[in-house]
């Protein structure tokens, strides 16, 4: 087991020229189509006809994401498979290469996400190809809240600091682990689609072990937060086989997941006006604006 102090990936691709010219290498040396992006942020999603190419900066060899995936796979959690076994590198970048899954355009199930959010935590730690990082959460600099409220204190008016740092003192030990368990890290409808009928969870860079309530956390406030349909934690909860919102922990993550996610924005929008208006959107919440609407922008 790699209890490494960092996530497989945690920082985004700075450099979409680079990250562009990182794809078509790889494309070439494939013999795949010319890459299309379709998304850029920690990662550069690129299309390359039936094939996705994923262009990161990892903190570990980037053969423990093909090992990280034929792993689940064996264990009937689905996720995309690799359909190359090799990794091309350019500088500091690593491309590797998936199956594109076509969209079943279906509302997710989430009951079946919690049965395989459940199946993750009833993972052995151990049992995980060794080279696959597995830190603390503590560790992600997004949840380095002094450090963050300092980032962002330029964008950030008295009403909405008081009320992000009320949010922050109702949770003192948050980082308090007394039990973990193997999380996926990141489960909100972004890192989950429906393919064939199912769910494949997607984005598996923050692979961490923490408490259970710490895959529940995101769910727990996406339908008043994120402009979720209501009752998709309880479908979460249901196929997980108990609900967390009783539980301190989860609670905890819950409600900093949300502060962590504001101070992230604010602080982007000081050096970029085009995240201004999604970091105002998420302020009104902290400000106590009734009529605060749903943030977006995950």
């Amino acid at each position: 087991m790699n209890t490494a102090p960092r996530a497989y990936v945690d920082r985004p691709v700075a450099d979409l020229t680079m990250a562009t010219r990182a794809a078509t290498s790889a494309a070439e040396h494939w013999r795949l189509d010319p890459p299309e992006l379709l998304r850029a942020g920690m990662n550069a999603i690129f299309r390359c006809g039936p094939v996705v190419v994923r262009v990161s900066a990892p903190t570990a060899p980037a053969e423990v994401s093909l090992q990280l995936a034929a792993f689940w796979q064996q264990r009937d959690v689905a996720v995309p498979q690799a359909v190359r076994d090799d990794v091309v590198r350019v500088g500091d970048l690593s491309v590797t290469a998936w199956e594109h899954l076509d969209d079943d355009a279906t509302p997710i199930d989430w009951s079946q996400v919690g049965e395989l959010v459940r199946r993750v935590h009833e993972t052995v730690p151990g049992s995980l190809p060794p080279s696959v990082p597995l830190p603390s959460p503590t560790a992600f600099p997004w949840w380095d809240f002094e450090t963050l409220l300092e980032r962002a204190a330029p964008g950030l008016d008295d009403a909405a600091q008081r009320g992000l740092g009320a949010a922050i003192d109702r949770h003192p030990r948050w980082a308090d682990f007394d039990t973990t368990v193997v999380c996926h890290g990141d489960v909100h409808p972004g890192n989950v689609m429906m393919a064939a009928g199912r769910p494949v969870l997607l984005d598996w860079d923050l692979l961490c072990l923490a408490p259970p309530g710490w895959d529940h956390g995101p769910m727990m406030t996406w339908a008043e937060r994120w402009g979720g349909r209501p009752g998709e934690y309880e479908a979460f909860a249901s196929g997980y086989g108990r609900s967390l919102r009783d539980d301190p922990a989860a609670v905890a993550f819950a409600e900093l997941r949300l502060v962590a996610a504001t101070l992230m924005r604010v602080a982007a929008s000081i050096d970029d006006p085009a995240a201004r208006a999604e970091a105002e959107r998420r302020l009104r919440f902290w400000r106590g604006d009734p009529e605060a609407p749903p943030w977006t922008a995950q």
